[in-house]
């Protein structure tokens, strides 16, 4: 890291990054606050989008593709197809409103607010250069499998434990159940 050049004339690079920014945080915000949940979804792959602009501004092409092709066209869409076969309320539902909104807002607020707060007093001084290459697929594997094996593998294992225990519950032929 190197010490910062100036926040007053920003590059391109960090101009367009905090519009990105600043579109994800705004979807994110219409994806909590909105009353229509297939418009929240919508709202998600807005912020989802943002999130992979902001990679590829930070040249971490793989991961911002990762994000599209994960989040975007997988997460989102099985999310939607979930809530058109469960028959879940699309419209506005009364269901669906909490009278804890306010207190919500509250808690949000100052969670962002210490966040922040952590964040910029952490890396105040901080500047990294972006230098292109630094995201790819290659080095980003090379770094998982020769520093991050054993993380990697017990996400595998948590992850497959998971899909198991969905299966398990899944089923009603278990005898047991009512």
């Amino acid at each position: 890291m190197t010490e910062a050049p100036s926040y007053l004339s920003p590059t391109g690079q960090e101009i367009v990054f905090l519009l990105l920014g600043a579109v994800a945080v705004g979807s994110a915000l219409l994806t909590v606050t909105t009353r229509q949940l297939v418009h929240a979804a919508l709202w998600l792959v807005v912020c989802f989008g943002a999130l992979a602009g902001c990679y590829l501004v930070l040249t971490a092409e793989f991961v911002a593709w990762v994000q599209v092709l994960i989040y975007v066209g997988a997460i989102v869409v099985l999310l939607l197809f979930g809530i058109m076969l469960t028959r879940a309320p699309i419209g506005r539902s009364a269901d669906l409103d909490s009278p804890n909104r306010p207190v919500a807002v509250i808690v949000a607020i100052a969670t962002a607010a210490v966040l922040v707060t952590v964040v910029v007093d952490g890396f105040r001084m901080a500047y990294v250069p972006l230098e292109p290459g630094g995201g790819s697929a290659g080095e980003l594997g090379s770094s998982i499998f020769r520093n991050w094996v054993l993380p990697f593998e017990v996400l595998s294992i948590l992850l497959l434990a998971a899909l198991i225990g969905a299966i398990v519950l899944s089923r009603t032929d278990i005898r047991g159940r009512d």
